[in-house]
């Protein structure tokens, strides 16, 4: 169930009962609670946790306006998982060779693709290139038209991964998290300095929750944008899927995948029925959890995630968190956490184990458990996976 929070316009729904929420995050609900055009209420999750402007972990509707920090720059990003037929028993010990295999498939970090893949070529000659094209004629220098194009099928870092999972029946799942990549982080960028241009001279308690107002030429291209972006981030995780399965099919040429497969944003804007009105529904670090529909929480790169069904709460907006949520900030983990614990904490995960992935290493993180708790009435568990693999960006 939730905590009420009020603030000078309207409250905050927090379904954080025995998680912690820092007091900058605290701050910046209230900050966004605070906004003349917000509705009804801010929704809370579990995972919530200080981000650019707005909480990571937060479900904002609006009528008439858009905040695009809000929805941040990494638009459309989210989760993929597909079960496949491959049982634990008929798995290698060592599983090094795979991980290997994956990070020379799919580019993490930075790098893309050389050349474009003929998987990508396919779903970027289409539709994809000409709303790209489209919007770069609008607004030129948000495009760079090819660099899209051949980052198609590619994880990208931070908190971005590929994992190998095991389910409770030891049942092998391929999961992974990432989005639209640089193409939408430069255009999530531009839309969040033309809100602060028709903002003006506005006084606002924090000028990241500028807003484009409706109805306008930059609301209407944004929200075509951000449109692109969740095509573009959805086709980005399906690339990758197919070329992990396509290495676990090498291995394992009789190796099949079943139809239970999730595909979910967690950082975007859309139109949606909430209490009998139309909204603008930002959900950032959120996904939706409408009655009957499938969402994936993961925990940290060392703790279990899940497979969900939606219970459609209405006081949530039918969301649900996206996550366990970062307990520390990346500068602060990597001064925390030690290689040593770091090694400890993924014990029986193939993984990296380098100083490079401290700031992502379990302790940096909420704990999964108490997450699921706190949401028992937004979503129900339809599978725990654990991992054997994980990849980072």
């Amino acid at each position: 169930m939730f905590n009420v929070i009020e603030s000078k316009n309207v409250p905050i729904k927090a379904w954080t009962n025995g998680v912690p929420v820092g007091d900058s995050a605290r701050q910046q609900l209230l900050n966004v609670a605070s906004l003349p055009f917000v509705y009804k209420h801010v929704a809370a999750m579990p995972d919530v946790h200080w981000g650019s402007g707005a909480t990571v972990g937060s479900v904002i509707p609006t009528k008439g306006a858009i905040i695009p920090a809000a929805v941040g720059v990494d638009i459309g990003c989210g989760m993929m998982a597909v079960r496949t037929s491959l049982n634990a028993r008929r798995l290698p010990d060592n599983l090094h060779g795979i991980r290997v295999e994956i990070e020379r498939a799919v580019p993490l970090g930075s790098a893309v693709h050389r050349e474009i893949t003929k998987r990508a070529d396919k779903v970027w000659h289409g539709r994809l290139q000409a709303e790209w094209i489209e919007i770069d004629k609008r607004h030129p220098g948000i495009a760079n038209k090819q660099n899209a194009a051949h980052a198609l099928g590619t994880l990208g870092g931070g908190n971005h991964f590929i994992e190998l999972c095991l389910d409770e029946e030891d049942r092998l799942w391929v999961m992974l998290h990432s989005g639209s990549r640089n193409s939408c982080t430069r255009m999530g960028t531009y839309f969040i300095e033309r809100a602060k241009a028709a903002i003006g001279d506005k006084t606002l308690v924090d000028k990241d929750l500028a807003w484009l107002s409706e109805d306008t030429p930059d609301f209407d291209d944004y929200v075509r944008g951000v449109g692109w972006a969740q095509d573009y981030a959805k086709h980005n995780r399906e690339l990758m899927m197919a070329a992990v399965l396509d290495i676990l099919g090498d291995h394992w040429p009789s190796m099949t995948s079943d139809d239970l497969a999730v595909n979910c944003h967690h950082n975007y804007v859309q139109k949606e029925q909430h209490f009998g009105e139309t909204v603008w529904l930002t959900r950032k670090g959120a996904v939706r959890a409408g009655a009957g529909e499938m969402g994936i929480i993961p925990g940290s790169m060392g703790a279990k995630s899940y497979i969900v069904r939606g219970k459609g709460n209405p006081d949530s907006f039918e969301s649900c968190s996206h996550g366990a949520g970062r307990k520390f900030s990346r500068t602060e983990a990597k001064r925390r956490i030690t290689l040593k614990q770091h090694a400890e904490a993924m014990k029986g995960i193939e993984a990296r184990l380098d100083g490079g992935v401290l700031d992502e290493s379990p302790a940096a993180y909420k704990d999964i458990d108490a997450v699921m708790a706190a949401q028992a009435d937004l979503v129900e568990i339809v599978h725990t996976l654990r991992q054997i693999v994980c990849v980072k960006g």
